[in-house]
């Protein structure tokens, strides 16, 4: 009870603007008990933010299949985890994206579950090379989309269906995946620069 409340107030209002005392409210009890259970805010935000999931099943899932529609079936599978069984995109995950600007576990977290859940057990498979950079790359489009859809709720892609939102998308993750990205790592332009070290220190 305690952590769903917690799980609901930090995926309302972020890290910064939950309080430990509107969580003790939710839950029904008192906000010293919270405290001495969990140590401060912190620890509670830390703990409410167990994800589930099992990155070899997601793996399972995307990886077999047509080589050439696995950026479908990505973008799919990250809308289903992240829309969660009610639809609403709330929960554990929400909470952290509200909450990286503000506290560095949260952007760490997040970067762990974007980097175990989704696209380290993808790409080790599928990826024909380049996996750190290609994953790097998926990665931009997957943590914009997020916050593109549920933070911002920018329309029409917040409300766009799943299948509208795959299809918009996987050419670019098919390209980052599997495709050309380039001589330097990128994709011939400055993001593909930025991946790849400076020319003085490539021999280090």
């Amino acid at each position: 009870m305690l952590l769903d409340a917690a799980r609901s107030e930090f995926a309302e209002r972020g890290f910064e603007g939950a309080t430990v005392r509107r969580i003790a409210e939710r839950a029904g009890v008192d906000a010293a008990m919270v405290n001495h259970w969990f140590g401060g805010k912190e620890s509670l935000f830390t703990a409410s933010l167990d994800i589930p999931l099992d990155p070899a099943m997601i793996r399972d899932e995307v990886v077999p299949g047509d080589p050439g529609q696995l950026g479908h079936r990505i973008v799919h599978r990250f809308l289903t985890i992240w829309d969660g069984a009610d639809g609403t995109g709330a929960g554990p995950l929400l909470a952290l994206l509200r909450s990286v600007t503000a506290h560095p576990a949260a952007a760490r977290m997040l970067r762990e579950f974007v980097t175990r859940a989704i696209i380290g057990p993808v790409v080790s498979r599928a990826a024909p090379d380049r996996h750190a950079e290609r994953g790097s790359l998926v990665a931009s489009q997957l943590v914009g989309l997020a916050m593109v859809r549920y933070v911002v709720r920018l329309e029409p892609l917040a409300s766009a269906s799943h299948d509208e939102v795959a299809t918009a998308l996987a050419p670019t993750l098919q390209r980052y995946l599997t495709g050309d990205i380039g001589p330097d790592g990128g994709s011939g332009d400055a993001t593909g620069a930025a991946l790849s070290p400076p020319a003085d220190d490539a021999g280090r």
